[in-house]
């Protein structure tokens, strides 16, 4: 897959607020930082497809979500900050490969805990998630194991709102598996955590109902 060329950003070189800045070398960002070098990787994050919203200047909770959704597809520590190994990846503009081909799909990757929205082979955009965990729980007295089954299936059914289930509420979910969903959820960390839905940021999950992706009957492939 040829990744699109990323949008043109000039580096600036005058006073970062709240951040960490070494004589000849890009500053280190994390969240609560602020300024030109904020907004530089936030126009080269969005240009590359990890959403992230608005791009503001302001490293908040999305452009962490974001950060992480670039580290898990360069192979990085997950911390959510932007150090030297971030800015590589950012300057080799590291995308995650796609595993379908052909249509409009929705890919989970299970291995790099990274949802995709796919078309004809193409990524269009990168989110961070945080799918089943791999632990035992309990509902309703029966022990359960948190994962999420890998295979194709369709959105069958959703809710335009929060979902009570016996497991907590579910913000605005798209079910493609039984009980199972991409779903907003209040903590999206950058590891598997869930009970086996698909979690992503509740902002996020906003965006895609506002988009014509994960709409009953589309394809979602997890892997």
């Amino acid at each position: 897959m040829t990744a699109p060329a990323a949008a043109t950003t000039a580096w600036h070189d005058g006073p970062v607020t709240g951040v960490q800045q070494q004589s000849g070398r890009r500053p280190i960002l994390r969240q609560g930082s602020k300024g030109a070098a904020v907004l530089d990787v936030q126009r080269r994050l969005s240009a590359l497809g990890y959403w992230m919203g608005a791009a503001d200047g302001m490293f908040g909770p999305l452009t962490t979500q974001a950060v992480y959704a670039l580290q898990k597809s360069a192979g990085l520590a997950r911390d959510g900050v932007v150090g030297p190994a971030t800015w590589a990846a950012l300057t080799a503009r590291v995308r995650p490969a796609a595993g379908t081909r052909s249509g409009k799909v929705v890919e989970v990757d299970l291995r790099r805990q990274v949802l995709l929205l796919v078309r004809d082979g193409r990524v269009q955009r990168v989110f961070n998630t945080s799918t089943g965990s791999g632990r035992t729980y309990s509902v309703g007295g029966v022990i359960k194991r948190a994962v999420t089954p890998s295979g194709t299936f369709r959105v069958r059914r959703q809710v335009n709102g929060w979902d009570k289930g016996p497991l907590g509420s579910l913000y605005r979910p798209r079910y493609f598996n039984g009980g199972i969903a991409v779903h907003g959820y209040g903590s999206v960390p950058p590891y598997a955590a869930s009970h086996g839905c698909v979690r992503v940021s509740v902002s996020a999950m906003d965006w895609l109902w506002s988009q014509s992706w994960l709409k009953v009957g589309d394809v979602v492939v997890v892997r």
